[in-house]
Protein backbone atom coordinates (compact mmCIF):
# COMPACT_ATOMS: atom_id res chain seq x y z
CA UNK A 1 0.00 0.00 0.00
CA UNK A 2 1.14 3.69 -1.07
CA UNK A 3 0.86 6.67 1.13
CA UNK A 4 2.07 9.64 -0.83
CA UNK A 5 1.28 13.35 0.35
CA UNK A 6 0.35 16.19 -1.78
CA UNK A 7 3.65 17.12 -3.52
CA UNK A 8 4.79 20.65 -4.55
CA UNK A 9 4.27 22.00 -8.04
CA UNK A 10 0.92 22.20 -8.83
CA UNK A 11 -1.61 22.83 -6.21
CA UNK A 12 -4.12 20.55 -5.77
CA UNK A 13 -6.52 22.42 -4.25
CA UNK A 14 -8.38 22.63 -1.22
CA UNK A 15 -8.61 19.88 1.19
CA UNK A 16 -10.63 17.85 -0.51
CA UNK A 17 -13.39 16.80 2.10
CA UNK A 18 -16.06 17.32 -0.63
CA UNK A 19 -14.83 16.70 -4.66
CA UNK A 20 -16.87 16.97 -7.59
CA UNK A 21 -17.92 13.81 -8.74
CA UNK A 22 -19.48 13.27 -12.27
CA UNK A 23 -20.88 10.09 -12.12
CA UNK A 24 -20.43 6.79 -9.69
CA UNK A 25 -21.45 3.55 -10.20
CA UNK A 26 -20.43 -0.17 -9.74
CA UNK A 27 -19.86 -1.88 -12.73
CA UNK A 28 -16.38 -4.18 -13.93
CA UNK A 29 -13.61 -3.05 -14.63
CA UNK A 30 -12.92 -3.26 -18.55
CA UNK A 31 -8.91 -2.28 -18.91
CA UNK A 32 -5.87 -3.04 -17.58
CA UNK A 33 -4.36 -5.50 -15.17
CA UNK A 34 -7.85 -5.82 -13.14
CA UNK A 35 -9.66 -6.60 -15.95
CA UNK A 36 -13.28 -8.80 -15.27
CA UNK A 37 -12.83 -7.66 -11.46
CA UNK A 38 -15.93 -6.07 -9.75
CA UNK A 39 -15.54 -2.54 -8.94
CA UNK A 40 -16.71 1.05 -7.92
CA UNK A 41 -16.36 3.94 -10.14
CA UNK A 42 -15.94 7.29 -8.62
CA UNK A 43 -15.24 9.89 -11.68
CA UNK A 44 -14.05 13.31 -10.81
CA UNK A 45 -14.83 16.02 -12.66
CA UNK A 46 -11.72 18.33 -13.97
CA UNK A 47 -9.40 17.56 -16.70
CA UNK A 48 -6.35 19.61 -18.21
CA UNK A 49 -4.93 17.20 -20.04
CA UNK A 50 -7.35 17.52 -23.35
CA UNK A 51 -7.11 14.35 -25.13
CA UNK A 52 -8.95 14.68 -28.50
CA UNK A 53 -9.82 11.22 -28.42
CA UNK A 54 -11.65 11.23 -24.88
CA UNK A 55 -14.83 9.97 -24.86
CA UNK A 56 -15.92 11.73 -21.99
CA UNK A 57 -15.08 15.22 -22.70
CA UNK A 58 -17.73 16.58 -20.50
CA UNK A 59 -16.14 15.65 -17.04
CA UNK A 60 -13.12 18.17 -18.10
CA UNK A 61 -14.89 20.98 -16.30
CA UNK A 62 -14.47 20.24 -12.35
CA UNK A 63 -17.14 23.08 -11.70
CA UNK A 64 -19.98 21.58 -13.88
CA UNK A 65 -20.36 18.75 -11.32
CA UNK A 66 -21.53 19.02 -7.57
CA UNK A 67 -19.07 18.03 -5.25
CA UNK A 68 -19.81 15.23 -2.73
CA UNK A 69 -18.65 15.04 0.82
CA UNK A 70 -16.19 12.64 1.18
CA UNK A 71 -18.48 10.21 4.20
CA UNK A 72 -21.06 9.99 1.66
CA UNK A 73 -19.20 8.65 -1.59
CA UNK A 74 -17.89 6.05 0.81
CA UNK A 75 -21.16 4.97 1.88
CA UNK A 76 -22.26 4.76 -1.77
CA UNK A 77 -19.36 2.63 -2.17
CA UNK A 78 -20.15 0.27 0.56
CA UNK A 79 -23.97 -0.56 -0.97
CA UNK A 80 -22.20 -2.89 -3.01
CA UNK A 81 -20.53 -6.20 -2.27
CA UNK A 82 -17.41 -5.35 -4.29
CA UNK A 83 -14.07 -3.78 -2.40
CA UNK A 84 -12.36 -2.37 -5.00
CA UNK A 85 -12.91 1.26 -5.55
CA UNK A 86 -11.28 3.27 -8.74
CA UNK A 87 -11.10 6.93 -8.98
CA UNK A 88 -11.26 8.25 -12.29
CA UNK A 89 -11.64 11.21 -14.26
CA UNK A 90 -11.34 13.82 -15.52
CA UNK A 91 -7.89 13.61 -14.67
CA UNK A 92 -8.18 12.88 -10.60
CA UNK A 93 -4.46 14.08 -9.36
CA UNK A 94 -5.58 17.52 -9.86
CA UNK A 95 -7.30 16.97 -6.37
CA UNK A 96 -5.72 15.86 -3.00
CA UNK A 97 -7.10 11.94 -2.97
CA UNK A 98 -6.02 12.03 0.45
CA UNK A 99 -9.26 12.60 2.56
CA UNK A 100 -11.13 10.12 -0.02
CA UNK A 101 -8.72 7.01 -0.06
CA UNK A 102 -7.71 7.39 3.34
CA UNK A 103 -11.51 7.05 4.28
CA UNK A 104 -12.25 4.63 1.58
CA UNK A 105 -9.15 2.48 3.00
CA UNK A 106 -10.84 2.53 6.38
CA UNK A 107 -13.83 1.00 5.18
CA UNK A 108 -11.97 -1.94 4.29
CA UNK A 109 -11.69 -0.86 0.05
CA UNK A 110 -9.08 -1.49 -2.04
CA UNK A 111 -8.18 2.16 -4.16
CA UNK A 112 -6.94 2.04 -7.31
CA UNK A 113 -6.42 5.06 -9.79
CA UNK A 114 -6.40 5.56 -13.15
CA UNK A 115 -4.34 9.00 -13.97
CA UNK A 116 -2.44 10.48 -16.59
CA UNK A 117 0.41 11.59 -14.64
CA UNK A 118 0.23 14.99 -15.30
CA UNK A 119 -0.41 16.30 -11.86
CA UNK A 120 1.30 15.40 -8.22
CA UNK A 121 0.93 11.79 -6.56
CA UNK A 122 -1.73 12.35 -3.71
CA UNK A 123 -3.78 9.44 -1.63
CA UNK A 124 -3.07 5.88 -0.09
CA UNK A 125 -3.10 3.69 -3.06
CA UNK A 126 -3.39 -0.41 -3.29
CA UNK A 127 -3.18 -0.08 -7.48
CA UNK A 128 -1.55 2.94 -9.78
CA UNK A 129 -2.39 2.69 -13.48
CA UNK A 130 -0.43 5.70 -15.31
CA UNK A 131 -1.92 6.12 -19.01
CA UNK A 132 0.00 9.46 -20.03
CA UNK A 133 -1.03 11.50 -22.35
CA UNK A 134 0.99 13.47 -25.41
CA UNK A 135 -0.97 16.40 -24.85
CA UNK A 136 0.66 16.73 -20.80
CA UNK A 137 3.41 15.08 -20.08
CA UNK A 138 3.28 12.68 -17.31
CA UNK A 139 5.45 13.99 -14.30
CA UNK A 140 8.50 11.75 -13.48
CA UNK A 141 7.63 11.30 -9.70
CA UNK A 142 4.47 9.91 -10.70
CA UNK A 143 5.81 7.44 -13.38
CA UNK A 144 8.17 5.96 -10.57
CA UNK A 145 5.22 4.85 -8.83
CA UNK A 146 3.15 3.31 -11.73
CA UNK A 147 2.28 -0.20 -11.20
CA UNK A 148 0.74 -0.07 -14.24
CA UNK A 149 1.81 1.74 -17.90
CA UNK A 150 -0.91 1.36 -20.13
CA UNK A 151 -0.58 3.36 -23.23
CA UNK A 152 -3.70 3.64 -25.79
CA UNK A 153 -2.24 3.59 -29.42
CA UNK A 154 -3.60 5.65 -31.82
CA UNK A 155 -0.71 5.47 -34.55
CA UNK A 156 1.98 3.49 -35.60
CA UNK A 157 4.37 6.18 -34.04
CA UNK A 158 2.62 5.61 -31.09
CA UNK A 159 4.77 2.29 -30.34
CA UNK A 160 7.89 4.06 -29.69
CA UNK A 161 6.08 6.65 -27.61
CA UNK A 162 5.19 3.58 -25.56
CA UNK A 163 8.93 2.12 -25.46
CA UNK A 164 10.10 5.86 -23.80
CA UNK A 165 7.46 5.78 -21.14
CA UNK A 166 8.40 2.34 -20.52
CA UNK A 167 12.20 3.04 -19.89
CA UNK A 168 11.09 5.68 -17.12
CA UNK A 169 8.89 3.24 -14.63
CA UNK A 170 10.02 0.68 -12.43
CA UNK A 171 11.57 -2.91 -13.69
CA UNK A 172 8.42 -4.23 -11.84
CA UNK A 173 5.20 -1.81 -13.86
CA UNK A 174 3.15 -4.01 -15.98
CA UNK A 175 3.08 -3.25 -19.46
CA UNK A 176 -0.26 -2.28 -21.12
CA UNK A 177 -0.72 -1.32 -25.06
CA UNK A 178 -4.79 -0.48 -25.95
CA UNK A 179 -6.18 0.25 -28.63
CA UNK A 180 -7.99 3.99 -28.92
CA UNK A 181 -11.44 2.49 -29.40
CA UNK A 182 -12.27 4.61 -32.82
CA UNK A 183 -9.32 3.83 -33.80
CA UNK A 184 -9.40 -0.35 -32.94
CA UNK A 185 -10.35 -1.66 -36.16
CA UNK A 186 -6.94 -0.13 -37.57
CA UNK A 187 -4.77 -0.05 -34.80
CA UNK A 188 -5.39 -3.94 -33.01
CA UNK A 189 -3.91 -5.77 -35.69
CA UNK A 190 -0.59 -3.71 -35.54
CA UNK A 191 -0.81 -4.18 -31.52
CA UNK A 192 -1.26 -7.55 -31.55
CA UNK A 193 2.15 -7.70 -34.19
CA UNK A 194 3.93 -5.28 -31.47
CA UNK A 195 3.23 -7.69 -28.67
CA UNK A 196 4.47 -10.54 -29.91
CA UNK A 197 7.34 -9.56 -31.25
CA UNK A 198 7.93 -7.22 -27.98
CA UNK A 199 6.68 -9.65 -25.32
CA UNK A 200 6.84 -7.46 -22.55
CA UNK A 201 4.10 -5.63 -23.16
CA UNK A 202 0.64 -7.18 -22.97
CA UNK A 203 -2.54 -6.03 -24.60
CA UNK A 204 -5.31 -4.09 -23.33
CA UNK A 205 -9.10 -3.91 -24.12
CA UNK A 206 -11.37 -1.74 -23.25
CA UNK A 207 -13.82 -4.96 -22.92
CA UNK A 208 -16.92 -3.02 -20.64
CA UNK A 209 -17.71 -1.13 -24.24
CA UNK A 210 -17.78 -4.92 -26.35
CA UNK A 211 -19.86 -6.00 -23.27
CA UNK A 212 -22.00 -2.88 -23.24
CA UNK A 213 -21.91 -1.68 -19.75
CA UNK A 214 -20.83 1.19 -18.26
Amino acid sequence: MLELPVLAGTAPGPVATALPVMEQFYTIQGEGFNTGRAAYFIRLGGCDVGCVWCDVKESWDADAHPRQAVAALVAAAAAYPGRNVVITGGEPLMHDCGPLTRALQAAGFQTWIETSGAHPLSGRWDWICVSPKKFKAPRPDVLAHADELKIIVFNDSDFAWAEEHAALVPATTRLYLQPEWSRAARMTPALIDYVKAHPRWQVSLQTHKYLDIP
